[in-house]
């Protein structure tokens, strides 16, 4: 299962071509996962501020497929990919919406982050038990 997040593509995120720039997606990558947590009641703050857990992101990758463009409506589709331990990996879609003139939804981007689950001090530790049982049930459907 994924959760959809919609943006706009705004015009400081294209370059001199009217394209947008290759490291804007690694930041919708990130609104994408945010909201994900969000969508099962476990924002990230509280992560950090209950918790005393960051994800630092270890790797990243994207592929990109076509471009997006000012003003394109795009929709990031992010899901749990793996937890195993204090790993996470996360899953990302990003669409072009369907357009008024007939274009249909077209796949722009497509990767994967993944985190370590961490302290404030990068040691390794836990996720804890209610953000593991949602991801995994996330993961299950």
């Amino acid at each position: 299962m994924s959760v959809s997040t919609e943006v706009r593509v705004r015009y400081a995120e294209t370059d001199q071509m009217g394209i947008v720039y290759y490291a804007n997606y690694l930041v919708w990558f990130e609104i994408g996962r945010v909201e994900l947590l969000r969508s099962l009641g476990l924002a990230y703050s509280q992560l950090e501020k209950d918790h005393q857990c960051i994800l630092p992101v270890v790797e990243a990758t994207c592929r990109y497929k076509s471009p997006a463009r000012y003003d394109d409506r795009i929709v990031i589709e992010t899901r749990p990919a793996l937890l195993r331990g204090s790993i996470i990996k996360f899953a990302y879609r990003i669409f072009r919406e369907a357009s008024h003139d007939g274009e249909k939804r077209k796949l722009l981007a497509e990767g994967e982050t993944t985190h370590v689950v961490c302290d404030d001090q990068l040691n390794k530790k836990p996720l804890p038990e209610a953000h593991q049982i949602a991801l995994r049930a996330m993961m299950d459907k």
